[in-house]
Formats: structure tokens, C-alpha cells, sequence
């Protein structure tokens, strides 16, 4: 595999309109919004947005933010939008971003990270732990999990890359 190099867009704003377009197609959202969010970013605190770049294409990305669309704002920041492109799947790349943001949330000063999916597992096997079900802005039921954030010095974890 051509090697990965992780782009933190706020040290990257190069990345920004073709990560806002990328984000888009995965999930449906503008393109303006994502770029907005990442606009935003200054490495002070939410929001902030990663991209694992291979070949120099986006194989993988995700975000951190405040709230993603529940009804919970409490718990709070929040990893979104975190994607891995098909070709990808299994090599580690979602475990490596997940670190990744964990790190970034610490430096931030938070001392737990949240998220919201649908899937049960695959998060718990990465160290994370089911706190409640929230609702979504579509109403729909969610599965929240926090992890406690990461100080920069600590090692990237089993399988990082």
C-alpha cells in the first residue's frame, strides 16, 4: 500500500474545498456547510476535520465538533462524519483516525469525546463505551459512546499506522 499521510485541515486549508466535496458525497450534507465547519477550524477547539490521504486521494476522513444534529449538547465535542473508502476498509484506517481525534480533543482540554451512530460493536472494540440513546435531528433513536481523550505524547494505539 502507497504509504498515508494524515492531513489536519486547519494546517491544511489547501485540502478544504476537495475534502468539502468528498465529506458531501459520503453523507449527503452541502458541501458549503462541511467547507464552513472547516473554515472555522484554528486548532483551538471544535470544530477541526482530518483526512488520511493515500496517492494523494482521500481514502479516509472525519471530523470534530460540538454537537452532531442530537438532542444532547451536553456531551459534548463530538467525532462526526468519520468515513473510510471502500478499498480501505480493514487496514486500520478508521482506528488510526479515531486516535487521531482523540489526541486533538485532549490538547483542546476535553477530557471525554462523544459520537453518535447506529452500529453497536465496533466502536466498544476500539475502546469506547455505549452511554445513552439520543435523539437525532430526524428524530430517529441513536447510540451515544464516549472515550476519554488522549494526551499528544500517548502511543497511537494497537494496529496505528
Amino acid at each position: 500500500m502507497t504509504e498515508l499521510i494524515l492531513r489536519k485541515l486547519s494546517l491544511s486549508p489547501e485540502w478544504i474545498p476537495a475534502a468539502a466535496e468528498w465529506f458531501s458525497q459520503k453523507w449527503g450534507l452541502p458541501a458549503d456547510e462541511y467547507r464552513r465547519s472547516m473554515e472555522q477550524a484554528d486548532g483551538s477547539g471544535p470544530p477541526e476535520w482530518f483526512i488520511l490521504l493515500c496517492g494523494g486521494e482521500i481514502a479516509a476522513g472525519a471530523g470534530l465538533i460540538e454537537n452532531d444534529f442530537h438532542d444532547r449538547p451536553d456531551l459534548r465535542p463530538n467525532l462526526c462524519a468519520l468515513f473510510v473508502e471502500e478499498c480501505f476498509r480493514g487496514q486500520g484506517l478508521a482506528r488510526r483516525l479515531l486516535w487521531e481525534v482523540r489526541r486533538e480533543a485532549g490538547r483542546m482540554g476535553c477530557e471525554k469525546l462523544f459520537l453518535v451512530t447506529e452500529h453497536q460493536h465496533f466502536y466498544e472494540r476500539l475502546g469506547w463505551r455505549f452511554v445513552t440513546l439520543v435523539r437525532g435531528s430526524d428524530g430517529g433513536a441513536l447510540r451515544l459512546y464516549e472515550a476519554d481523550t488522549l494526551l499528544g505524547d500517548e502511543p497511537a494505539g494497537p494496529k496505528a499506522l
